[in-house]
């Protein structure tokens, strides 16, 4: 990042609340970016943007590539259409390389469960894959995520950037992140930024008016409720073809769940967003709102008088 773009980042940051001194409070970070379904490019950009900007924003980053069993079996097909059995990692580093330039080692990879949890402030999801049950390509497997579940509710902070509604389907996760994904209109779209609840950190960086450009998911009708979440940012006078009914699309948002707090946005599927300060901006406001240490609303919408 160019040095004066990364003042002018920090600047906004420590304007807005955002900021925390890195050093008075540090907290623990994991990036998940395991794909069990398509595995985005920008993920491994993702992993590049935390690392860089993490610890001067107060966040001891940890990545983990992989997060399924690594003993499962699968079958490949060579070149010549023959096919062979090999370890889930295998394969996935393989694809994983493919999609990001990046490999998947030992160091890359973890389970999470709730001794590995203890070691983490916050998870931040960039993931897909299908699950629990078929945990050879889901990020965690039926016992995982009733940790996750617990750990969240007893005070942990989870946030989830754009396809991480698009995986574990028809578990309590759809409810704990608040919505799971139903499709999007073919290619970037070039969007008009709502702007809900300005006052809340997670609105730094996007002003309303704007014009943004990125993938937009449209949700499926449930979980995702205004009445359960607390909606930061939407998409006007958005009306893509096979869109929802009510015509509501809400980019990002964030509700509590029992002592823990979630944030998620949809925003994240371009490179070019995770290179751009303004979602920088948006981001870190969530992640600072998600561990407590900048105040925001969390009043579902669908509720606010």
């Amino acid at each position: 990042m160019k040095s004066w773009i990364r003042f002018a980042f920090f600047a906004a940051a420590l304007m807005s609340g955002v900021m925390t001194s890195p050093a008075a409070d540090v907290k623990r970070l994991l990036l998940v970016t395991h794909s069990g379904g398509f595995i985005h490019d920008s993920v491994g950009v993702a992993e590049d943007i935390l690392k860089e900007l993490g610890p001067k924003m107060g966040y001891d980053v940890t990545c983990w590539r992989f997060t399924g069993d690594p003993e499962v079996k699968v079958k490949v097909k060579g070149k010549d259409g023959s096919e062979k059995e090999v370890n889930v990692l295998e394969k996935y580093s393989a694809d994983f390389r493919a999609r990001t330039g990046k490999p998947v080692e030992k160091e890359n990879c973890g389970r999470i469960n709730a001794k590995t949890l203890k070691d983490f402030d916050l998870v931040l999801f960039f993931t897909t894959g299908t699950g629990p049950k078929k945990n050879n390509i889901g990020p965690m497997n039926e016992q995982e995520l009733k940790d996750f579940a617990a750990w969240v509710k007893v005070g942990g902070a989870f946030a989830g950037t754009h396809c991480a509604s698009d995986t574990l389907y028809d578990t309590v996760y759809g409810e704990l992140i608040g919505g799971y994904f139903k499709t999007h209109p073919p290619g970037l779209q070039d969007i008009t930024i709502k702007v809900e609840d300005a006052k809340h950190p997670a609105a730094v960086g996007l002003t309303d008016g704007m014009k943004y450009k990125d993938e937009i998911y449209i949700f499926t009708d449930k979980p995702y409720s205004r009445d359960k979440l607390h909606i930061i940012l939407s998409a006007d006078q958005f009306n893509p073809k096979g869109g929802r009914e009510d015509k509501d699309y809400a980019i990002s948002w964030c509700r509590e769940e029992g002592k823990g707090k979630v944030f998620y946005t949809s925003l994240g599927h371009d490179k070019k967003v995770w290179q751009d300060t303004k979602f920088q901006q948006h981001l870190f406001g969530g992640l600072s709102w998600a561990t407590g240490q900048s105040k925001g609303n969390a009043t579902p919408t669908g509720k606010q008088k």
